[in-house]
């Protein structure tokens, strides 16, 4: 791989940016800010799940960003049963996506892993997340100045695993599929998607069981040494 790539291609959240932590970080300080009482691991819980459930209904667009936004708060609250107002949680949707990037703890060797494919290969960004949150995440964690390209699905108007987001990534970053690979943490969005692309791609396997097929795999992005 190492002779043939001159682009890489890394997805941002669970990939680069920790979002799990730095989401229960969020919650903690808006949970604070309007005297939401509960068990932050209780509520967390029951939200992962749920919202990784609206983000894939928000993926194959059988939602808007809207629902996703207000869905996720609204369900972890009701299966937490904790009542609070559908006002409330709009000013907690609102409060969550003002606040999220103020935090950026980053997977272990990201700066190394960066520093040393910046010197080789051209990098870039593909990302499902919101345009408004997600150049805030990269400025704010400071690596933003690694990326020659970021591509944000709404700027696009398709969502990983949609091969269009994948071919207008690489149009902007003016190479090819064969020329390229994907980095990322989700299987079906960054993996199948990249492939489907004509884009080499190495799965970032956070501890799921998931069948590869021979794709190569990390479980620590500083492994991308062996490949890259």
């Amino acid at each position: 791989m190492r002779d043939t790539i001159t682009d890489v291609f890394f997805d941002l959240d669970h990939t680069l940016w920790d979002f799990d932590k730095n989401s229960a970080l969020t919650f903690t300080k808006i949970f604070l800010i309007h005297d939401i009482r509960v068990q932050l691991e209780d509520f967390l819980s029951y939200y992962e799940p749920i919202n990784m459930k609206y983000w894939k209904l928000y993926r194959e667009d059988k939602i808007d960003k809207p629902s996703l936004r207000f869905g996720r708060l609204y369900e972890a609250f009701d299966a937490l049963n904790y009542e609070v107002s559908e006002q409330m949680i709009h000013q907690l949707s609102t409060d969550y996506i003002a606040h999220l990037p103020s935090f950026n703890h980053l997977f272990e060797h990201t700066f190394d892993i960066l520093e040393y494919l910046y010197e080789h290969y051209e990098l870039h960004v593909i990302t499902n997340g919101f345009e408004e949150v997600q150049y805030g995440k990269l400025s704010n964690s400071n690596i933003h100045q690694y990326f020659k390209t970021v591509t944000v699905s709404e700027m696009v108007g398709v969502k990983k695993p949609n091969p269009i987001i994948f071919n207008h990534a690489l149009d902007l970053a003016n190479t090819s599929g064969a020329r390229s690979v994907m980095i990322g943490d989700n299987f079906e969005a960054d993996i199948l998607g990249a492939q489907d692309a004509g884009m080499e791609v190495i799965y970032f396997n956070g501890g799921a069981e998931v069948n590869t097929n021979g794709i190569p795999q990390i479980k620590s992005l500083i492994e991308l040494k062996t490949y890259l």
